[in-house]
């Protein structure tokens, strides 16, 4: 007797969607905010607020807004594009959906304290 063939996987179409929440998307980016910002808040004893996360589907993209507060003095537009670059990388390789935008809005500079 001869072994059974397995029948083809349906075509992509006719398979299903996935669908990501929005608290999936809300949950990795900000996470990926908090990577990115931790060697810049490392060693200081004021820290800031953890990052606020907003997403917008517009269509199949994603688009990610992240309010985070950064540490003063600092290279503020360094971490900022390190924050963008981070979560846009953390979103499509966890998820493997598209991001148009990862807007990053700096709330508030929190200067090193006092000795």
């Amino acid at each position: 007797m001869g072994a059974s063939v397995p029948a083809p996987a349906p075509a992509a179409a006719r398979r299903g969607r996935l669908r990501v929440a929005d608290r999936v998307y809300r949950r990795i980016a900000g996470q990926a905010a908090r990577e990115a910002l931790a060697e810049a808040w490392a060693g200081r004893s004021a820290q800031g607020a953890p990052p606020r996360v907003s997403v917008a589907r517009p269509g199949s993209t994603v688009t990610v807004r992240v309010a985070v507060d950064l540490p003063f003095p600092a290279d503020l537009a360094g971490l900022a594009r390190g924050v963008r670059d981070r979560v846009a990388e953390r979103v499509v390789g966890l998820t493997g959906t598209r991001v148009s935008h990862v807007v990053v809005v700096v709330e508030k500079l929190v200067p090193r304290a006092a000795r």
